[in-house]
């Protein structure tokens, strides 16, 4: 991809700069909002007296949520533009953050989380949309560059929560703060986005089930998306329940664990030259599961940290080499292939956290939280039969 052609007909080289200095932004912003939303999991968990079941249906609200939008948001992105369905997408999942602590009860708060997950997935599908287009248009590789600013974004969220929290601002306050400052971000920064839309359907548009190669390719994403799914929203209270951190110090979790897949990520391009991509992904994919176990086995706070800086690491590589890889399958449009492993790969990282909350509570979270482990090492396996770049 990186040494492709521009595509006949782009768009000045100013506007391409303009848009991937947008859209990187826009990236950061539903890293903040991610960030946020997993770091305050404990104060909506207290809020509502919940336990980690009430918590999961919780997570899993806003699961269906965002599942059930990849039903239809390729269309509305395929009709509407990306600049447009990301102005829908963030002012909807801005507005709901800045509600979920002030609901009067938990028959309010699962609509609440439903449309959450909406706005948050129609947001995340204009995004990578957008991601994949000015890669179509400009030749150059930008999507490791994108998912990192998400990365960042999620860093700076936890540390901004965790900021807050010591400054003993009201959680609730919090989240109306950061959801206002966020839509007045995703506003200006949508103004800089390509106004591309095809007034209708097409292919990329469609959701076709993957088989074969594809399939296999799509079951990695979603063991990888489960697991960091699962990272974003149980770490920081895996920090505090289980090992008895305070929460500002334990939203560090969230930090340490998103600096580290940033860092990775925006060293990624270099990596994939340098290395195969499947040995790249095996590696990784076992670090982050011997990492993982070592957090769990040793129940110690800094341990805890310090694994989770590898773990995000281990990470960090799945979503751009695979989302890649599908690309190459033989016999499918470069359209469907991204269309079907997106949906498969964001399906995971939904579902991971709902289905940790329903283990926790059968089991404890300590038990529940090596899903992480499992799909690592699952990672692992099938890193090899990953097609690697010619």
């Amino acid at each position: 991809m990186s040494g492709a052609a521009p595509a006949l007909g782009s768009p000045p080289a100013a506007p391409l700069r303009r848009a991937r200095r947008a859209t990187r932004l826009q990236f950061a912003a539903l890293g903040v909002f991610a960030g946020a939303w997993g770091a305050h999991l404990p104060s909506l968990k207290q809020r509502y007296a919940l336990d980690e079941a009430g918590l999961a249906l919780v997570l899993l609200a806003a699961a269906l949520g965002a599942v059930s939008t990849l039903l239809f948001a390729g269309r509305v992105v395929a009709r509407f533009g990306a600049r447009r369905a990301v102005l829908g997408g963030g002012l909807a999942m801005g507005a709901m953050l800045a509600l979920v602590l002030v609901l009067p009860g938990l028959p309010v708060l699962l609509p609440a989380a439903l449309l959450l997950g909406a706005g948050m997935s129609l947001f995340d599908v204009s995004i990578n949309s957008e991601g994949s287009e000015l890669e179509h248009l400009s030749g150059r590789a930008v999507m490791s560059n994108l998912h990192a600013m998400f990365s960042v974004g999620g860093m700076s969220g936890a540390a901004l929560v965790a900021a807050l929290l010591h400054a003993g601002l009201a959680p609730a306050l919090q989240l109306g703060l950061i959801a206002a400052a966020l839509v007045a971000v995703v506003a200006f920064a949508a103004r800089g986005m390509l106004d591309t839309h095809s007034g209708g359907g097409d292919e990329q548009a469609h959701f076709v089930w993957p088989r074969g190669l594809l399939l296999l390719i799509g079951v990695l994403i979603l063991a990888g998306m489960i697991a960091e799914g699962v990272m974003y929203d149980w770490s920081v209270l895996y920090l505090k329940q289980e090992l008895g951190m305070a929460q500002a110090d334990a939203a560090l979790g969230y930090a340490v664990f998103s600096a580290a897949m940033a860092a990775t990520r925006f060293g990624g391009d270099a990596l994939r030259e340098r290395f195969a991509e499947p040995v790249l992904l095996g590696a990784g994919a076992l670090l982050a599961a011997v990492a993982m176990a070592v957090v769990l086995l040793a129940a110690t706070p800094w341990v805890a940290l310090a694994g989770f800086v590898l773990v995000g690491a281990g990470l960090a590589p799945v979503a751009p080499i695979l989302f890649n890889a599908a690309t190459r399958v033989p016999g499918v449009s470069r359209a469907a292939a991204i269309a079907a492993v997106s949906a498969i790969g964001y399906s995971g990282f939904m579902i991971g956290p709902p289905l940790i909350g329903g283990l926790a509570h059968a089991s404890s979270l300590s038990a529940a939280l090596t899903v992480v482990v499992a799909g690592a090492a699952l990672l692992a396996l099938g890193a090899r039969w990953v097609p690697a770049k010619a």
